[in-house]
């Protein structure tokens, strides 16, 4: 038994197909596969539970991953100490970012990053705050740019800017005659929200008091970018963060924003990372980097 087999176990657990866990592995099916097997003749014990479709853990092979959980953590923790102790702002650095930051934030990330620290290799991947909390808890991310704060005591992070929230509708809607936009202006029935899962959507719902007996619009998208071509094709109004309209995306001749003047018509961005990370210098000059980038869009920390 080695590490390599119990990092495969830990694959095949998570994706549960023998095909997925040896891609995110780099492998071909057949050595995670062979590999497997040699680890089930040597404990001599079934761990997989195998069927054409689908592959899961025994139940102790649930056991067996949950002790090598700790092994493989203090593994990878051994791996980023030793890079930082020779270079913390190089190797790679794996962030993550809920969709409604990514169009307008991350582009521009990646360019200032690139330049600030050379050295560093970039990965990105783009999911909900649910997603992205567990791929940092199980360090597959190093740090994520979420709207919300850490629910776990297991992750830090460092503010980065506060977002105004704008109301965006077609022009000549009768929002437009109205001088600073109140929640309870703006009609629900022509509201476009995100769907489901999306932190955004919760948000947007909490500030305009929406009851599960609210009639809304039948329209549930899963990108601001979508809603953004909606409104601008006159099929209902919506709420959109600030960084929207500052990296130009709102610059359409059928699109009319206002600012929304109420309480809690904002919300505030961080970089979370785990706490136990040892990069932890390099978290902080994400953020300034972060900062920097935005300070011309006058939005504050």
């Amino acid at each position: 038994m080695n590490f390599r087999d119990l990092i495969y176990l830990r694959a095949l657990s998570r994706h549960k197909h023998f095909g997925k866990a040896a891609e995110s592995c780099h492998v071909s099916q057949p050595t995670l596969s062979v590999q497997l097997k040699k680890l089930e003749e040597d404990l001599g014990v079934t761990l997989i539970e195998r069927s054409k479709r689908a592959a899961r853990l025994t139940p102790i092979g649930e056991s067996v991953l949950s002790l090598a959980e700790d092994a493989l953590g203090a593994v990878d923790a051994i791996r980023e100490i030793t890079a930082d102790a020779s270079d913390p702002f190089s190797g790679q650095f794996r962030f993550g970012s809920i969709p409604t930051i990514s169009p307008f934030l991350v582009p521009n990330m990646f360019k200032a990053l690139g330049h600030a620290f050379p050295k560093l290799q970039l990965a990105f991947r783009e999911n909900i705050t649910e997603r992205l909390t567990e791929d940092l808890l199980n360090g597959d991310l190093d740090a994520a740019i979420l709207a919300t704060p850490p629910g776990t005591p297991n992750l830090l992070s460092l503010p980065l800017y506060d977002e105004p929230l704008l109301v965006i509708h077609p022009i000549g809607h009768d929002l437009a005659a109205l001088d600073g936009l109140d929640p309870s202006d703006l009609p629900l029935d022509q509201m476009i929200l995100l769907s489901e899962g999306h932190c955004f959507r919760d948000q947007t719902v909490d500030l305009c008091n929406i009851q599960g007996g609210t009639t809304l619009a039948e329209t549930s998208v899963t990108s601001l970018e979508t809603i953004i071509s909606l409104v601008a094709a006159g099929q209902g109004i919506s709420i959109v963060p600030a960084l929207a309209q500052a990296t130009g995306w709102l610059d359409r001749p059928r699109i009319g924003v206002q600012p929304l003047r109420s309480q809690g018509a904002t919300r505030q961005l961080n970089l979370t990372y785990r706490k136990s990370a040892p990069r932890q210098p390099l978290m902080k000059a994400v953020s300034k980097e972060i900062a920097t980038l935005l300070a011309p869009m006058n939005l504050t920390r």
